[in-house]
């Protein structure tokens, strides 16, 4: 009698690493994926400064938006803003936001930096 023997135990098992379907956004951490953001120097970015307390339970935090560069040079500046504010903060969709109104402060610190800044909203 012959051997019927299967082979399937010599083969290696690839069904972690083997995509069958994919839907789209689930592969998010391919480079092709990600959104390519420009790194304009300082004194090409328009920045707008503004407090706001829209669904933060009554917290005034300071935002600054319109940012054009990437999270590593967005973080440093964070780090500075929060030194010299004294107060915490955060980086959102490119947004820094600052606990506390500090418009006036904020404004006179990125305009020393280099940066184009004015104050939105009342």
């Amino acid at each position: 009698m012959g051997r019927s023997k299967n082979n399937s135990s010599n083969m290696k098992s690839t069904k972690g690493d083997r995509v069958v379907y994919s839907e789209f956004g689930n592969n998010a951490t391919s480079p092709a994926t990600e959104r390519a953001t420009p790194n304009l120097p300082p004194n090409q970015q328009n920045l707008k400064v503004q407090a706001s307390r829209k669904g933060r339970k009554g917290k005034t935090v300071t935002i600054i938006s319109g940012f054009q560069s990437n999270q590593e040079i967005l973080t440093t500046l964070l780090k500075q803003l929060k030194n010299q504010c004294g107060a915490g903060g955060t980086v959102k969709d490119n947004e820094i936001e600052i606990q506390g109104e500090h418009k006036q402060k904020l404004l006179e610190i990125l305009t020393k930096l280099g940066y184009k800044a004015k104050i939105s909203g009342g």
